[in-house]
């Protein structure tokens, strides 16, 4: 008896540590754990690099790095907005199979897992919106289960496939969801790589490449996911209602700034579909406007309009603009 237990012991200690590599490993010992609760050592990963800021106040800061945290966040932001969100979740707009492809690469550098497993929660989520079905719902479960624990449980670990049928027959994204660390860890490399060769060349600004890391990529990409958290947490509990809708998404301008677009989320769950999320000049929807230059160039194409009569349809108050 004892025997078993530990060699079952020793199985989860290693399927939890392979899953930070393969999020495919160990599928069957996974499910018979208890769901709703954390698994630790497989978040391991997710808790160091919210450690790994602290180094900070050991490696201090150069303009170089700070430039680095801050374009990375704008890049990789853009990237779940515009590409993990807008396209993969919603077919708000097409893209050839290359484009697809890059954009998926650099969204999964963020480290908020692969464009399958992104997208199928968050059509699951449009499903059962703020019911009891819901993934990350506050009204349900309170602030702190949407915000952040419901992705450390074994319950949300796995990609549901049958939410993701239209984009599971791409090997490319296959492949890159099942190995979702290596967009991550390649950032990382490259920005250490980058840091130590401006250390050797170009010493006078400061930078090395442990402080490249920390800000580049363990500060940036912190800020990064709890900046993205903040739509399934914060916008469906403050803000503004201007539609009708099953839930309780909400408009909230500030959370709209920060995510380029996302915090009009009222806008949003009325709509699902359109590309726009700011409904109206005044609502700025930064996402929107870099796609709009995308089609100009034709990197992408067909974005779903919003008609004045779908804007204007289902308010709450005819007063509301």
């Amino acid at each position: 008896m004892t025997s078993n237990r530990a060699q079952l012991t020793s199985k989860q200690l290693f399927m939890s540590i392979r899953r930070w590599f393969d999020e495919e490993a160990g599928a069957e010992e996974l499910a018979g754990r208890d769901p709703d609760r954390v698994d630790w050592l497989r978040v391991v990963p997710f808790v160091s690099l919210h450690l790994a800021c602290l180094l900070v106040f050991w490696v201090g800061w150069s303009p170089v790095a700070v430039g680095a945290a801050v374009g990375l966040y704008v890049i990789r932001m853009l990237a779940i907005t515009g590409v993990y969100h807008r396209y993969f979740s919603h077919h708000t707009y097409k893209a050839s199979r290359f484009w697809q492809f890059l954009g998926a690469l650099v969204a999964a550098t963020s480290a908020q897992r692969g464009p399958l497993w992104w997208a199928s929660h968050h059509r699951h989520h449009h499903r059962f919106a703020d019911q009891p079905e819901d993934i990350h719902s506050p009204i349900q479960r309170g602030f702190l289960w949407s915000h952040l624990l419901w992705i450390l449980t074994p319950r949300y670990f796995a990609t549901n496939r049958q939410l993701v049928k239209d984009w599971s027959r791409f090997p490319e994204l296959v492949f890159l969801n099942r190995f979702d660390i290596l967009p991550p860890l390649g950032l990382l490399l490259v920005l250490l790589l980058v840091g130590r060769l401006l250390g050797a060349y170009a010493p006078a600004l400061g930078a090395s490449g442990l402080q490249m890391a920390v800000w580049g990529f363990a500060i940036s990409t912190v800020v990064l996911f709890h900046a993205t958290a903040t739509i399934n947490s914060l916008d469906h509990l403050i803000g503004r209602r201007r539609y009708d809708t099953p839930d309780h998404s909400r408009n909230n301008w500030f959370l709209a700034l920060l995510t380029f677009g996302e915090g009009w989320h009222n806008n949003h769950h009325h709509y699902p579909i359109a590309t726009r999320q700011g409904f109206f000049w005044w609502e700025l929807d930064v996402t929107y406007y870099v796609l709009v230059v995308l089609s100009w160039l034709r990197i992408v194409k067909d974005l779903t309009p919003l008609s004045s009569a779908k804007r204007a349809s289902n308010r709450l108050t005819a007063s509301e603009p």
